[in-house]
């Protein structure tokens, strides 16, 4: 008889034995890594990465080199060489969005003139168009809860639209790459739609893009109902994806792109496998628990501009007291940043601008309180090898709501963006023609001698 749908997917007994058994035999020593000087998660002991290639696509910088000794400095982000400060200031001091000319960076290395850029322009909204009935039959059907999961399954889904989906050649994979930097926002917000229409009772509507919208514009237009929004949402919601298009080669995401790259597969499976690494909480989730962080704080404390009552909001959060109980300030801290994220430094400026526009200066005011105790907070409590200071993702989920952007979308947003970090760093490992990427695990179990099967207790 076969089993319903509810008893496929509980957890019986018999799994949570099982299960048990599995945590048993699977757990390692933490004390081992240090013992064999094993560099768990590719990081030394003082959380520095373990070099594993080399990339001319972006550098992060956090410290200088001083008498032989590393000195952290003020953080700083290049595309290609070229500072991101430098970039954000001048496209937006020049009237211009972002996203495409930077995107045309990280695959080119170089910055477009007017008429390339006006080329590569129209290049990536000729792309923008999915396959005849794609939305009604894919995207419609057992819509996920989770656009991540959504954004994957029509990735995926796509490869069996591709004659030359196999094809590893340059030409081909750079032609994959632009459609999918093209479709990603297509295919997170009609996933969108779909869900909260089968799952909340909303109404459904899908619009089309606009060819001469950049895409910024076009994810605002095709998300909200009657396609409006204002030049200032769109400018930073444009410079919110430039921010988050790449970070070096060295996050997990982009490791991913490499890693998978290298074993010869198709450009659809290399993106599924960056945006499920990307989907995880400790990588692309952050903004949100920053948001639901601070609701709960406005909900909890009377005076948002006290500071004692911040201040103490802020020590319950580190002693496991306050929101999720998991001891951590949301978006405080960085792998590699130190002092300063460059990111948030830029993004700080807009949001603000923002914030004024939406009258809600009083909770900008919350969120720059936050930013200035939090590290001061941190480094009284806890003993740390290097300093704390705001990450990016501290103000984006701010801004991504007083966009008026589903929290279902922030991941996916955030992939919309790295999608043109992804294309360049695939295309990079493709042009090395190197090896499968294969590190090496040291086996620390014991040998045992075999039991037949009537002997075992």
């Amino acid at each position: 008889m076969a089993a319903s749908v509810e008893e496929l997917y509980e957890t019986t007994p018999q799994i949570i034995e099982l299960s048990a058994l599995n945590a048993k035999n699977s757990f390692i020593d933490p004390e081992l890594y240090r013992k064999l000087d094993v560099k768990r998660g590719l990081r030394d002991i003082s959380g520095k990465g373990v070099l594993t290639g080399l990339t001319r696509i972006s550098d992060v910088r956090a410290n200088r080199l001083e008498n032989g000794e590393l000195i952290p400095t003020d953080g700083e982000l290049f595309y290609r060489g070229y500072n991101i400060k430098d970039l954000v200031k001048g496209f937006t001091s020049e009237g211009r969005f972002g996203f495409e000319e930077v995107t045309y960076l990280l695959l080119f290395g170089e910055l477009p003139d007017e008429k390339k850029l006006k080329e590569f322009t129209e290049l990536l909204a000729g792309y923008r168009s999915l396959p005849t009935s794609f939305v009604r039959d894919i995207i419609m059907k057992a819509p996920s809860r989770d656009m991540m999961n959504t954004l994957s399954r029509s990735i995926l889904t796509l490869y069996s639209y591709d004659d030359k989906a196999d094809d590893t050649s340059m030409p081909n994979v750079l032609r994959q790459c632009l459609q999918l930097i093209s479709l990603f926002p297509l295919l997170s917000v009609y996933g969108y739609q779909a869900y909260r229409h089968y799952h909340d009772g909303k109404s459904l509507y899908i619009h089309s893009p606009k060819p001469e919208l950049s895409t910024a514009e076009n994810i605002l237009r095709i998300l909200r109902s009657d396609k409006k929004y204002t030049p200032l949402e769109a400018r930073i919601l444009d410079v919110a994806l430039v921010l988050h298009m790449d970070h070096g080669g060295g996050n997990n995401s982009t490791f991913t792109t490499h890693v998978v790259s290298s074993t010869g597969t198709d450009t659809y499976s290399v993106m599924a496998a960056a945006i499920g690494s990307l989907k995880g909480p400790k990588h692309g989730g952050a903004n949100i628990k920053v948001v639901q962080m601070i609701e709960d704080m406005k909900a909890k404390i009377k005076d948002w501009e006290d500071e004692d009552e911040v201040s103490r909001y802020l020590l319950g959060l580190l002693h496991k007291e306050q929101f999720d109980r998991q001891g951590l300030i949301y978006g405080m801290g960085h792998a590699v940043y130190s002092f300063s994220d460059p990111r948030e430094r830029i993004f700080r400026y807009f949001v603000e601008k923002l914030a004024m526009e939406k009258n809600l200066e009083k909770e900008f005011r919350l969120y720059a309180l936050i930013e200035r105790l939090g590290p001061q907070i941190i480094a009284k409590e806890r003993k740390i090898y290097k300093g704390v200071c705001c990450n990016v993702d501290f103000y984006s989920g701010f801004v991504y709501q007083m966009l008026r952007l589903p929290k279902e979308l922030f991941t996916p947003i955030f992939a919309i963006a790295r999608i043109s970090g992804w294309s360049a760093h695939r295309l990079e490992e493709l042009a090395q023609n190197g090896k499968i990427i294969r590190p090496a695990y040291k086996p620390v179990g014991e040998d045992k001698p075999y039991v037949p099967i009537a002997e075992r207790i």
